[in-house]
């Protein structure tokens, strides 16, 4: 007769039993132990542990950038000021068989700032020069030094144990305030008069953060108001917000001319293209506009409240307008 009762046998190769203990001893070679990745199941009354599926790969950082945190503009990145303050981005994910999801995100950005070898990036949602990290550090401030560009690294490592770093960004530090390059108009209408049609483009030395200018605005087009104010044979104009309820730090124009005989406000847009914003001007709400034929250079002076990606105020030093004397507007 059979014997009843008896469970049968489970037969396990030696390589295999080798080569779990030997997992077990030493582990993957990332520094976890098989020991953490076991699955059981029950097979004929018999409990089976098996190597579950365990995670190898490590975390990919896909991109990084260093963008200043103090001031309004946060639009430009990739420029920070000597001894001014700064953010590290980041985006990570760990995915793949058997992803353990990211333990931590670290910036090496002792090139910037003495001994910040390992800064921490913690998890959110960030928006920078029209991206969006993952990760971010808290504010760091750079040391004082000359304007160059510097290498940092982003170091990612997961639950598991598996390590990635990427060395390959940069971060340029500038030290040079922006400035007034030019001015010029251009004529959409009749000339020598202000209408709908006509341009006024303020070019800077450098590309100034659109968001110093504007919370919230890319460069994009985007309403505006420009107010021109009466002042004899020396009238003025200046760029209003859409509601016209507060003046823009593009700063002021004297025109050297008559060309309203009263207060005069037009609707408007502005966009950035580079180191230049060009205003647009559209329909007349109020006012009255003279037609002035006689050339003259208008002479612009910034706002300090313009800045740089780096956060450099802008200069606040005058420009006259370049070139041969000629009728503007």
């Amino acid at each position: 007769m059979g014997q009843i009762g008896k469970r049968p046998r489970v037969r396990v190769s030696m390589p295999l039993v080798l080569a779990v203990l030997g997992g077990l001893l030493i582990g993957t070679g990332s520094g976890t132990s098989l020991a953490r990745y076991v699955a059981a199941s029950t097979v004929g009354g018999n409990t089976v542990t098996t190597a579950a599926r365990f995670d190898v790969t490590p975390p990919s950082i896909a991109g990084s950038v260093i963008a200043k945190a103090s001031g309004t503009g946060l639009y430009l990145a990739g420029q920070i000021k000597a001894s001014g303050a700064f953010y590290v981005y980041a985006n990570v994910t760990d995915t793949g068989g058997g992803a353990s999801g990211v333990a931590t995100v670290t910036a090496n950005v002792s090139t910037v700032k003495t001994s910040a070898t390992a800064v921490v990036l913690v998890g959110g949602s960030f928006s920078v020069g029209g991206v969006v990290y993952n990760y971010r550090s808290a504010s760091q401030v750079a040391t004082a030094t000359v304007a160059q560009s510097y290498s940092y690294g982003i170091t990612a490592v997961d639950n598991a144990g598996n390590s990635a770093t990427d060395g390959s960004f940069t971060a340029r530090v500038n030290t040079t305030r922006p400035g007034a390059a030019d001015i010029q108009t251009t004529n959409g209408g009749t000339a020598g008069r202000p209408d709908a049609g006509d341009t006024i483009a303020f070019s800077y030395t450098e590309q100034i953060d659109p968001e110093s200018i504007l919370a919230g605005w890319t460069g994009a087009s985007t309403a505006i108001t420009v107010r021109f104010t009466n002042s004899s044979n020396n009238d003025s104009v200046a760029v209003w917000n859409g509601a016209n309820s507060a003046q823009l730090p593009v700063g002021s124009v004297v025109l050297n001319g008559n060309f309203v005989s009263a207060n005069t406000v037009f609707a408007g847009t502005m966009m950035q293209s580079g180191m230049t914003i060009t205003v647009s001007l559209g329909t007349m709400s109020s006012g009255a506009p003279l037609t002035y034929p006689t050339a003259r250079n208008m002479v612009w002076t910034p706002s300090a409240t313009a800045t740089d990606a780096a956060g450099n105020a802008c200069s606040t030093s005058s420009r006259t307008e370049s070139g041969t004397s000629d009728v503007d507007f």
